[in-house]
């Protein structure tokens, strides 16, 4: 069966890596697309030299994005109409959705926030939909997600992949971080781009000002988009670093004492490795992250002041083989999904390619 993976966000090579490796293993070929979004293409190219770069990130207006997004829908179903693929899967990558269903290829999304606007397109159009059981079925029923096309997954999507890595041992001096201070603060910034998260965080540069005027911190900023960089370097912030090219993020939090994330992937990521991690999302908290709260691992972080005296993390990150137990049955229920939805597609006449 050939599966068409697009990754249209740069959390999405991490969290296909394992379903790419597991469907390879059983036989089955995946047809790789991706959009050059963040970080996406880089750590896409780590893992898969050959992927199909196709589409831009969105741009900040809103009437721009419909544009561009259409545009993308086009060139996806050119690429996928040579390419006949028997199913197509993702993370609620919206053009591939509508560009599979316009060619009758039965479509599975995977997705972990309830309150995001576009589930409503995503929900609808797909043939399945996975969602993490923390998430109760009638927190999106009424966007589309009828709960017999629904498959739930134990656990959260960032278990099936943290514990996949090997630490790197040099991170910090790749970072710039050549003699570890007492306290390393990673800080993830706001999704300023999201529809879900349509403004800046007004608490963000507070935070950053918080943590840098101490002088036993390093702060690395790891940013979404190239004018955050700008933005940041122009506060002139003591202790404060800024990569300018994607790293190895798990690695780096694993090396680190403290996480502040603006809500996502990389601050779930965080908080299940065991770090200590708090949240700034403005948003309506997720039930993902309501989870994270009750048990403990994720904080939420309400003034910039919470984080006067930070220091070293009390315990060690939880063990790579602890995390990568956590991973199959998310993984098998990937796989299993997919699979059973690309069955349907073969007994389906296919739609001709138009130039």
């Amino acid at each position: 069966m050939k599966v068409w993976i697009d990754l249209s966000n740069s959390p999405h090579p991490l969290i296909f890596a394992p379903v790419v490796r597991h469907l390879s293993a059983d036989g089955h070929d995946a047809f790789i697309t991706a959009r050059d979004n963040a970080q996406t293409v880089e750590l896409a190219q780590e893992r898969w030299p050959e992927i199909d770069v196709i589409g831009a990130e969105s741009p900040r207006k809103r009437t721009a994005k419909l544009g561009t997004f259409t545009q993308r829908v086009e060139m996806l179903r050119r690429r996928a109409a040579t390419a006949k693929p028997d199913v197509a899967l993702s993370h609620n990558s919206y053009a591939q959705i509508v560009a599979a269903r316009r060619l009758r290829i039965p479509v599975v999304t995977a997705m972990d926030f309830e309150f995001q606007p576009a589930n409503h397109l995503a929900f609808r159009l797909a043939t399945t939909v996975l969602l993490p059981e923390v998430i109760p079925v009638r927190a999106v029923q009424r966007q589309g997600a009828n709960p017999r096309k629904v498959v739930r997954y134990p656990g959260l999507k960032e278990e099936l992949y943290i514990g996949d890595f090997a630490p790197d041992a040099r991170i910090l001096s790749k970072v710039g971080i050549e003699a570890r201070p007492t306290t390393v603060a990673v800080v993830r910034t706001p999704p300023t781009r999201a529809i879900y998260h349509a403004s800046a965080n007004p608490m963000f540069e507070g935070v950053l000002r918080t943590i840098c005027d101490q002088k036993e911190i390093a702060c690395v900023v790891l940013t979404r988009h190239r004018e955050q960089i700008e933005a940041i370097g122009a506060l002139g912030l003591p202790n404060c670093i800024v990569p300018i090219a994607a790293i190895d993020s798990r690695s780096l939090m694993y090396a680190a004492d403290v996480m502040i994330g603006a809500g996502g992937t990389m601050t779930r990521e965080a908080a299940l490795m065991g770090i200590p991690t708090w949240t700034m999302f403005a948003g309506t908290v997720p039930a993902v992250d309501a989870w994270l709260e009750r048990a403990g691992k994720l904080r939420r972080l309400v003034a910039p002041e919470q984080l006067s005296r930070l220091g070293p993390r009390p315990a060690p990150p939880r063990s790579l083989s602890e995390m990568r137990a956590r991973s199959e049955a998310i993984e098998q229920a990937f796989v299993a999904a997919t699979l059973a939805a690309g069955t349907w597609s073969r007994a389906r006449p296919r739609v001709p390619a138009r130039a």
